[in-house]
């Protein structure tokens, strides 16, 4: 598999470096200018005053991975880590219904010691809506073990220190918006802007907040135009203002019917107007990998993370020096994971992870 990955580490004085990986995407011509990852907000020329260390490297080489296995043996994986990562759409649930047999198999898993942590690039939720979600459907499961993207942004923006007379422009819903409150940062837009038109006539010109230093963007139902202008504004306009997604999912599971289209459809109408590539701090950046690493003491190669999505899930995984087990509950199917055209391959797949269950069984 041909592997190419850009390794930023951000520090400042009080703060604890985070490492990010994350996939290249493909150059491309936008008109007579050549884009690259390299051209994002973080670049040398828009480092902002309070990002005062940077470390950026890229490198290519060529590496194997065998072609996934299926799950025979789920105790020997079981018993080869400590920690299970989790996705939620399309593992745990899909739209507000949940999958069979998941509460006995995390009671399983709890059983027998193991850790469990719940990661999600969906961003509508904070990490407190989501365990009224995990409530409603009967799980016991608590804050402290749920990662949303939502949470990664507000993370990511103590973890840099982000002065807190600067203000975050939203492009997203109710989810960021309480996980930056719950840090402390001031913030604007989200979906109140929902509502928002812009009067196009001669001569208007489209007024921004010039304190503002960061833009999130994640999944927003309310997306419309004037967001779009607003944050191109404020990225392109105001010094070292930062480009930050929680997510480039191009689906979600919205419903249990059919997929939507996904978090990655605002972000790229964003890159396209600006054109600048976003610091992603969902899966499959590394952020959460490392900041889940360093608040509970594990090590990575004693986690397992599955997932239904090749390129954000098992690659988050691979990324982290994980174990990784592919679902066919969700997004990916068995055609997907085979085809010659897919270079992720997972170590194992399965159904569905109450296969744990059936699997554990057939082996006793």
């Amino acid at each position: 598999m041909l592997s190419s990955r850009v390794s930023l580490s951000v520090a400042a004085t009080a703060a604890t470096p985070f490492r990010f990986i994350s996939q290249i995407p493909n150059s491309r011509f936008l008109g007579q200018k050549k884009m690259s990852y390299l051209s994002n907000p973080i670049s040398s020329s828009a480092i902002p005053k309070w990002n005062l260390k940077m470390e950026v490297s890229s490198g290519s080489n060529f590496t194997t991975r065998a072609s996934a296995q299926p799950l025979k043996n789920a105790d020997e994986l079981i018993d080869s880590v400590e920690t299970f990562i989790f996705d939620c759409d399309g593992v745990i649930w899909k739209g507000d219904s949940l999958i069979d047999g998941v509460p006995e198999t995390l009671d399983m898993l709890r059983s027998r010691g193991k850790r469990l942590v719940f990661v999600t690039n969906n961003s509508t939720k904070s990490r407190k809506q989501y365990g009224k979600k995990f409530e409603t459907l009967g799980l016991n499961v608590n804050e402290e073990e749920i990662f949303a993207s939502s949470f990664a942004a507000a993370a990511y923006l103590q973890s840099i220190n982000f002065p807190k007379d600067k203000k975050v422009y939203v492009i997203g819903e109710d989810g960021i918006l309480k996980e930056l409150e719950l840090a402390g940062f001031q913030y604007l837009g989200g979906p109140e802007d929902g509502g928002k038109k812009i009067e196009l006539k001669p001569g208007y010109l489209m007024e921004h907040d010039e304190s503002v230093g960061a833009v999130v963007v994640g999944f927003d139902r309310y997306f419309n135009y004037y967001k779009i202008q607003y944050g191109t504004l404020c990225i392109r306009e105001n010094p070292g203002c930062l480009f930050i997604a929680t997510n480039r999912d191009a689906v979600t599971h919205l419903t249990d019917a059919q997929e939507w289209a996904g978090g990655g459809s605002m972000v790229g109408a964003i890159s396209g107007s600006t054109q600048r590539e976003p610091l992603v701090v969902g899966k499959p950046s590394t952020f959460m990998m490392d900041y889940l690493a360093n608040k509970f003491g594990i090590l990575k190669s004693q986690i397992c993370m599955v997932g239904d999505r090749l390129d954000t899930d098992i690659l988050f995984g691979q990324n982290g020096g994980c174990k990784t087990l592919l679902v066919l509950s969700g997004v990916t199917n068995l055609s997907m994971l085979q085809s010659p055209n897919n270079s992720i391959q997972p170590d194992f797949y399965t159904n569905k992870i109450s296969d744990f269950l059936a699997l554990k069984a057939a082996t006793v």
